[in-house]
């Protein structure tokens, strides 16, 4: 599919047609994140959204099987590795 560049501002802009929006699920308002692969490509994909809740459950998951950090610190210490 190919799309024209348009002046906006002192930027270039890009229409994206209702099919792409419609496969993306994207909505007017809605964030993406561009990237530029080494190639020259330009790659636009829905922002992830931070859900601070979920992110928090599985950092307590990850915890529950970490040592604690002083044991480590102290078994260290007299095996002379730190």
């Amino acid at each position: 599919m190919r799309l024209q560049l348009a002046k906006w501002g002192n930027s270039l802009a890009v229409r994206l047609p209702v099919e792409c929006i419609r496969a993306t699920g994207l909505k007017e308002g809605d964030e993406v994140e561009a990237e530029v692969t080494a190639i020259g490509e330009i790659r636009l994909m829905p922002a992830q959204v931070f859900n601070k809740a979920a992110f928090l459950e599985r950092i307590g998951k990850l915890r529950a099987g970490m040592p604690m950090a002083e044991p480590v610190v102290e078994k260290m210490r007299q095996e002379d590795r730190y």
